[in-house]
């Protein structure tokens, strides 16, 4: 057994499926998908193109949803100096925690690089070197029920206190009208990465800092930082269910979905799966951008989005990075958009009428892609994943009434000077 059997064994993930081309002289190459969504199965249909044109087999590894347990994962298969994986699947925080494991895409694709937001380039150069090239962006957007909001007589919340108050009128409506399932909102609040990425939103939505500044300045322990907090803590038990401080995409989308809450916080993937011929909501969902912290405050996305690298370790580097150049290609990501709503990083596609017909919210929204606050992953470098640990289990410990919001966040200051000690 390999040592990728054997990690994604454990981690009770192991499955590949292969696409094969059916050549005597093909190669095997291999990718490691996520499986969030559709993820898997357009990630599989990509690959299936690309061994049908090339003549040469390719392994889809599916890994773990959790962004924190597939770095994990990654960070074992990749300290090994393991050959099992040539294409990872990554994370827009993660390049500078991976990039030392995978090779310089430059010398493949330097062109291609070029249409692509230069933002998201940038941020997949680690050490002058092109580690990893843009698939699909993300940003944290507000889902809504359009057809009980006209039921109530009630707009899009652009501030977070409107969302509150029209979150509670609609379902204590629906509840007295029969559905006792119905919640205002729901979103990511498990203790994990996702659970950063709204946390920041709030904050920054308030004007609160970046938890910590672009000159390594830990920013966390203000007063409207704590506002923040203090506002999506009040949620849980009133508008948001209990069962929010465990719930990750997939759980949030559920709710939604299945037509018990007025409101979601998610990723554009959630859009097609909304919109699908078996959803109990297709049609009666608006997508919108996050509301703000007040009336002096912004509304602001976490950018997401994920990367594919090849491994330094892969016996047939030039074989993985055309796979790579192939579904990063504007066709591929037009593909993806059309069919699964994942946001392109080809500004072009943006302009594309058959992208805009899928997915209406891409050119109202655009700003919003293109704009997101960025996690402070490139300030805290490898610390990134301890500062994020820390910053996510504060949040929760508060949302969950452990601590009260003083308590976590006077707390995550010291932690984080701690973690930082003489620099990041």
């Amino acid at each position: 057994m390999t040592l990728m059997k054997k990690l994604l064994a454990t981690a009770g993930v192991l499955g590949a499926t292969f696409a094969m081309a059916g050549s005597a002289n093909a190669a095997k190459i291999s990718i490691s998908c996520g499986a969030v969504g559709q993820e898997l199965a357009l990630c599989q249909e990509g690959v299936d193109a690309w061994a049908k044109q090339t003549g040469n087999e390719v392994a889809v590894i599916s890994t773990p949803n959790s962004t924190t347990e597939r770095l994990a994962l990654y960070q074992q298969i990749l300290a090994a100096g393991s050959s099992d994986i040539d294409v990872f699947q990554i994370d827009v925080i993660w390049p500078g925690i991976l990039g030392n494991h995978f090779i310089d895409l430059n010398e493949y694709m330097a062109d291609e690089a070029k249409q692509h937001f230069e933002a998201i380039v940038t941020n997949n150069t680690f050490e002058d070197r092109l580690v990893a090239m843009p698939w699909y962006t993300d940003a944290g957007v507000l889902y809504y029920r359009k057809d009980l909001l006209e039921k109530y007589g009630e707009t899009v919340p652009e501030t977070w206190e409107q969302l509150t108050k029209t979150a509670q009128k609609i379902q204590e409506g629906e509840r007295k009208a029969g559905n006792d399932k119905m919640w205002g909102h729901v979103f990511q609040g498990r203790a994990y990465e996702g659970l950063t990425c709204n946390a920041l939103e709030w904050v920054v939505s308030f004007n609160g800092g970046s938890v910590v500044e672009p000159n390594g300045d830990i920013s966390i322990n203000n007063d409207q930082a704590k506002k923040a907090i203090e506002t999506a803590s009040n949620w849980i038990g009133t508008i948001s269910p209990e069962g929010v401080l465990g719930y990750a995409e997939e759980e949030a989308r559920g709710v939604f979905q299945s037509g018990n809450s007025v409101f979601m916080r998610n990723w554009p993937y959630a859009w097609a799966l909304a919109n699908s011929a078996d959803s109990p909501v297709k049609g009666k969902v608006g997508v919108a951008a996050l509301p703000k912290g007040g009336e002096d405050g912004r509304s602001a996305a976490a950018l997401g989005g994920w990367q594919l690298s090849v491994s330094k370790y892969s016996e047939n580097p030039e074989l993985a990075a055309d796979l790579v150049k192939f579904l990063t290609s504007y066709e591929e990501q037009k593909r993806r958009a059309i069919k699964g709503s994942y946001n392109p990083t080809i500004a072009d596609l943006y302009r594309d009428e058959e992208v805009l017909s899928a997915n209406p919210f891409f050119g109202d929204l655009y700003e919003t892609f293109t704009s997101a606050a960025p996690r402070p992953s490139t300030v805290t470098g490898s610390k990134y994943n301890q500062v994020s640990s820390e910053f996510w289990q504060a949040v929760h410990a508060s949302l969950s009434g452990s601590q009260t919001v003083d308590q976590a966040v006077n707390g995550l200051e010291r932690n984080l000077k701690r973690v930082k000690r003489s620099g990041w």
